[in-house]
């Protein structure tokens, strides 16, 4: 008969790990513990109580160790106790955070004098596995997955967000734009994409921020079954997102090959082009490994800022790359719709300073729930698809994209010679008419949406 666990084990086990902050391994936690009936059978006791939040493992291989959920020394811990209590009584952030997420955020949240500069630890990423680590545990999954599945499962990649498109578009262009200082209201927002018109009195970057946002939102969705977590679609997000914004237009796409700070952590990142080179690829390795969409996400979320693999504008590419996955299995996607940015950049800096992710997670929770009520409110509320348009979407793209790339002029002859090879004959005509009612309504705010450059736009505009 199997001899039974004792049932203060996991008691044990805590109090075991609480006398060891920097951890133990397994064969050194299994010392000093009694009644273990085997080594395998507290390894799964410890992987349970792993994805429950309770303990927390690091590293890989012969340097894998478990550590406390709360690493703390008696000092830090009331240190902490004491800032969260200041926390809860001065910040109105509206975002319910685990105990775990609470105490990190008092941790971030002390004088920077008292948190010493950390570099980037490799092993962060290193000791990651796909499907079997776990930044959301299988609980959380399965609620994600219950709100943001959308009756269009089963259609081909991105049929959910193309629905939604227009209301993604601002949403997602002005909430990220905002968690970067963008003083653009929803409403200016609203004005700029529909009909290309910039708010008064705003800076020249912000309008170019939220425009990089709409063409590389318009990439996600208008390619939703070519892009994928690879170094195509992360750099050309990157590109997108930091057009016209670099001091040097050469570093858009390209892996950085300079330090750079963070400021208010002390969080360094590498400098080193090699280890930023091999450590890139390594992570979009991992990320496309994962099946769940969702661990996905947050991995995104979590792994591209802590890399800083750009020069300039990492959280924006992350937070759009977030989404690839969720368009890709036409789930509701992520807006960021009211984060708080002080509790987002108080989730990063946990990363950066303590490669820990339970507030960010938290904040990834909360906004996903925040996308899910609104999305599905404005799914219900919309009209169906035209699916006539739905049904030449690729040829319209092409034949608007092609009248202006060449600077023809919109004449039913230049049309019908673009559209034949493309379309029905008996769709011909109506087909014709579908162009030349977009190339009338053609502006700069909504080129993307047709693969057009401004500089294409402009010399067509010209002629």
């Amino acid at each position: 008969m199997a001899k039974r666990l004792p049932a203060d084990l996991l008691e044990q086990v805590q109090a075991a790990l609480r006398d060891h902050p920097a951890g133990l391994a397994l064969r050194e936690l299994e010392a000093r513990l009694t009644g273990v009936a085997s080594r395998r059978s507290l390894q799964r006791k410890l992987n349970g109580w792993e994805r429950k939040g309770l303990v927390r493992a690091v590293g890989i291989r012969r340097g894998h160790r478990y550590l406390l959920a709360s690493p703390l020394g008696p000092a830090a811990a009331t240190a902490v106790a004491s800032a969260r209590a200041t926390l809860s009584s001065t910040d109105d952030d509206g975002v319910p955070l685990s105990m775990a997420g609470g105490e990190l955020r008092a941790l971030v949240k002390r004088p920077m004098a008292d948190r010493a500069p950390i570099g980037y630890q490799r092993e962060f990423l290193d000791g990651y596995t796909p499907d079997v680590t776990q930044y959301l545990m299988e609980s959380l999954r399965r609620h994600l997955h219950e709100l943001g599945r959308t009756p269009d499962d089963q259609r081909p990649a991105g049929t959910y967000a193309r629905d939604i498109l227009s209301r993604l578009l601002i949403d997602l262009s002005w909430s990220s734009s905002r968690l970067e200082g963008n003083t653009y209201s929803l409403l200016d927002t609203k004005e700029l994409i529909e009909h290309g018109t910039a708010a008064p009195g705003k800076d020249a970057k912000e309008t170019q921020m939220i425009l990089n946002h709409k063409a590389a939102i318009e990439l996600l969705v208008d390619s939703a079954d070519e892009i994928g977590v690879n170094r195509y679609t992360i750099t050309n997000l990157h590109a997108l997102l930091a057009d016209n914004l670099l001091d040097q237009p050469a570093y858009a796409g390209r892996l950085r090959e300079t330090p750079i700070g963070i400021s208010s952590s002390s969080y360094i990142p590498t400098a080193i082009p090699q280890l930023i080179s091999e450590m890139f690829e390594l992570l979009l390795t991992k990320a496309a490994a994962i099946r769940d969409p969702f661990e996905q996400s947050l991995f995104l979320m979590v792994q591209l800022p802590y890399l800083q693999p750009f020069v300039d504008v990492n959280k924006r590419t992350s937070r759009l790359a977030a989404n690839i996955s969720l368009i890709k299995s036409n789930l509701v996607p992520l807006s960021f719709i009211d984060v708080p940015g002080s509790v987002y950049i108080d989730g990063l800096i946990g990363v950066y300073e303590h490669t820990r992710v339970e507030l960010l997670r938290d904040v990834f929770v909360w906004a996903y729930e925040r996308s899910c009520r609104r999305y599905k409110t404005v799914r219900d509320s919309l009209p169906e698809p035209d699916r006539f348009r739905l049904k030449y979407r690729d040829a319209l793209i092409e034949t608007v994209g092609e009248v202006v790339r060449r600077g023809l002029k919109p004449t039913i002859e230049e049309i019908n010679a673009l559209a034949i090879p493309l379309v029905r004959r008996e769709d011909l005509e109506q087909f014709r008419d579908l162009v030349l009612v977009e190339l009338a309504q053609l502006h700069e705010g909504n080129i993307a949406r047709f693969r057009l450059r401004p500089s294409e736009f402009q010399r067509w505009q010209s002629r």
